[in-house]
């Protein structure tokens, strides 16, 4: 008889993932060999995993639920946690008991965040930005390391170098032991006997910096650039974190920005818009000539083909786009207003057509 993995977990069938993960959660932690010893409990635990990892991936599930069965292709591999909220090895769970047990680096600096305003024709080719700011840079020194000289530099003698103490505590579970951080060296493993005058140990002093950075063409509102190793330095000779620098695009006050294409309203006149012309527009770098079809309507979009923007990410340019606003004109002469009423009377006595003004 196939097996109820939703009852074996104690969930609804339609749990969450959230749901599945705390109810295994739950479960391996009251059933896991190091802590229960009752006799069965090595058996259901086995089970509570096999349910998990089944229901904590969507395509087993999927066929579980629609067959009530793990037969077929994507179980051949047996049963893993690769999609179930990072619980592969069971690092997570064995870290419930242990309270971890790898020694860690030392803490990686700070990443900083600096804005920066470009105008839209910077973004055409790009451009340079000279930037600066304040940072906790490595000691010039000691070179980072908080110690006055090397030999300062000695094994911890709490840790013995490991970086890691470990505890046995009596908890409701059992007696577990424990391993956490040094608090003797922060987990570096290492000391200082004499400390650095400059930084007083600490191996980053703050400092005034300028850089240079490089803002690609085709850059978008809001992207961030990172910049290697120009954040805050880490304790003690650790590695710095990143810079990253927003870039915030300036609205223009005649085009607008619609991806990598740009918008341009222009005026023509009403002559230009019934007989046809070709007329220089502004673009981003230089005028060019558009070609304005006769009889074009007010509100018609016009393309220039690699006229707009470059993608950031190189694949082209983008157009650039004109809108055609026609512009009536509100005083005419005599003689303009007696043509116009000429061509329209003309123009209306044609059968089944209106005048030129639509009338």
């Amino acid at each position: 008889m196939p097996k109820d993995y939703y009852k074996i977990l104690g969930v609804e069938r339609n749990a969450s993932q959230d749901d599945i993960k705390s109810a295994y959660k739950k479960l391996a932690k009251k059933l896991h060999p190091d802590v229960n010893k009752d006799a069965d409990a090595t058996d259901k635990f086995k089970e509570v995993n096999e349910a998990a990892a089944v229901l904590g991936n969507a395509e087993k599930r999927q066929h579980y639920d629609q067959y009530g069965t793990t037969e077929g292709p994507q179980f051949a591999e047996g049963f893993d946690f690769s999609n179930f909220g990072g619980f592969s090895d069971f690092e997570d769970l064995f870290s419930m008991f242990t309270g971890g047990g790898r020694r860690r680096g030392p803490a990686r600096g700070r990443d900083l965040l600096y804005d920066i305003d470009i105008d839209l024709e910077e973004v055409v080719k790009g451009t340079t930005k000279d930037i600066k700011f304040q940072r906790l840079a490595p000691c010039e020194e000691c070179n980072g390391s908080g110690a006055r000289k090397e030999s300062d530099i000695v094994t911890c003698e709490t840790c013995g170098g490991a970086g890691l103490v470990r505890e046995t505590r009596r908890t409701p579970f059992g007696i577990v032991q424990t391993t956490a951080a040094c608090r003797a060296c922060g987990g570096q493993g290492t000391t200082i006997k004499h400390p650095c005058p400059k930084c007083d140990g600490a191996g980053a002093t703050q400092k005034q910096q300028t850089i240079e950075v490089r803002v690609p063409a085709g850059v978008e509102d809001g992207m961030r650039l990172r910049v290697p190793g120009q954040g805050e330095a880490g304790p003690r000779g650790s590695s710095s974190g990143d810079l990253y620098v927003a870039v915030h695009v300036r609205e223009h006050e005649r085009f607008e920005r619609e991806g990598d294409d740009i918008l341009l309203t222009i005026d023509i006149s009403f002559g230009q818009a019934a007989l046809g012309a070709e007329i220089d527009v502004p673009t981003l770098e230089e005028e060019a000539t558009l070609k304005i079809p006769a009889g074009t309507q007010p509100g018609t979009v016009l393309r220039m083909r690699d006229y707009g923007l470059p993608s950031v990410r190189g694949r082209g340019r983008g157009d650039q786009l004109v809108r055609i606003n026609v512009v009536v004109p509100t005083k005419l002469s005599k003689k303009q207003e007696e043509l116009i009423r000429e061509l329209e009377g003309g123009e209306s006595k044609k059968k089944g057509k209106k005048g030129w003004l639509g009338l």
